[in-house]
């Protein structure tokens, strides 16, 4: 999979279940769409959400399940239960939260992924970090890529986002690890998304900004209260 994608787009296709678009079906054609337009792959979160994906298209799919736990802040493919829930439908790739925070039940992240190789050792994973320290961790434990996903959403970066400062975050990510570096997290434009390639990249994940309308109308909406004269 990730010679499939190299040097190129995955489309984020998720909506949640307070989201307008928030249907199996609409993601599907939503992948559909991004597919058309030029996607090398698709990144979806649920088993119901890749099941339609898959039959919409035949592009490699990064699947993760999103589900919230008491006492943990990690919700991105969290435990086995969703590892296993996804090998149901046979996603190219699971990526997982690979931040420092506490996980689930106590479980440490070097457990899940012993586990996760035990039970199925040709699925590739990506790591979703948040800092540079987390990326060289994923690295040391055995991923096969990470990505900057989680930049900007975990308490010591929160409000950050990674085009700040000309992706300075995804410079120190390439910088440290050797495994491929995919760039995720508020990549809102096409100009921004060629800039992680040419930073060195391996891919670049763009969702809402793509296949989230609200978010897009909120942008043309709040540039039309303070109109450039």
């Amino acid at each position: 999979m990730l010679e499939q994608i190299k040097g190129k787009l995955v489309v984020s296709c998720q909506a949640l279940e307070n989201e307008p678009l928030h249907s199996p079906f609409i993601m599907g054609k939503m992948a559909l769409a991004a597919a058309q337009g030029g996607a090398a792959g698709i990144r979806a979160n649920s088993v119901a959400d890749i099941a339609a994906i898959k039959q919409n298209v035949t592009l490699p799919v990064i699947g993760i399940i999103k589900r919230d736990y008491p006492g943990s802040d990690v919700f991105i493919t969290a435990t086995m239960r969703e590892i296993d829930e996804l090998m149901t439908v046979g996603p190219d790739m699971i990526a997982l939260d690979a931040t420092a925070r506490p996980r689930p039940g106590g479980e440490t992240l070097e457990s899940l992924v012993k586990t996760i190789r035990r039970a199925y050792p040709h699925v590739p994973l990506m790591a979703d970090v948040s800092d540079v320290k987390e990326a060289v961790t994923a690295q040391a434990l055995g991923f096969d890529c990470a990505g900057t996903t989680l930049y900007g959403y975990t308490a010591h970066t929160q409000g950050h986002r990674l085009p700040e400062h000309d992706f300075a975050l995804l410079n120190a990510v390439l910088a440290a690890v050797t495994i491929p570096v995919i760039a995720e997290g508020n990549v809102d434009t096409p100009e921004g998304a060629a800039r992680c390639l040419a930073l060195g990249a391996h891919a670049v994940v763009v969702g809402g900004a793509i296949t989230r309308p609200q978010q897009i109308t909120r942008r043309f909406a709040d540039a039309l209260r303070s109109p450039v004269i």
